[in-house]
């Protein structure tokens, strides 16, 4: 088991403290605010560890680019593909969906990660504004 360091604790509560599913580089400009001696390398290789130890996830978007959620439990995604925020959704999980797969395919599902994309509501009001 890996000890838990000031650091990672420093990273995992600045990314538990946030609900912007931010990239590795956004998570490190905002602690680099209130510790500035914690380094790239570190945010990068903790992110890392963390979710090998499944206390975060890391978000798969379409866009290629690795989010963090401090959030584990069993959600899904909208990314914006304008403003390229990645926001909670609050919704009914699909019933039973690993099991479905199991039973049709005879795979073993372990996980699964379901991100919707398109344009935020904000991002559609902004737009709005212009037309």
């Amino acid at each position: 088991m890996t000890r838990n360091t000031v650091q990672r604790q420093i990273i995992l509560d600045t990314l538990r403290a946030t609900k912007t599913h931010p990239t590795a580089e956004g998570l490190y400009k905002e602690i680099q605010k209130n510790y500035p001696s914690i380094g790239m390398a570190t945010v990068y290789r903790n992110l890392r560890q963390l979710v090998e130890q499944g206390t975060i996830s890391q978000i798969a978007t379409l866009d290629g680019v690795a989010r963090y959620d401090g959030y584990v439990e069993p959600h899904y995604h909208f990314h914006c593909n304008n403003c390229e925020g990645t926001f909670d959704l609050e919704i009914e999980l699909f019933d039973n969906i690993e099991g479905t797969i199991e039973s049709k395919y005879g795979f073993r599902v372990d996980s699964h990660d379901v991100t919707f994309s398109g344009v935020c509501s904000q991002c559609l009001t902004e737009y709005s504004h212009f037309c």
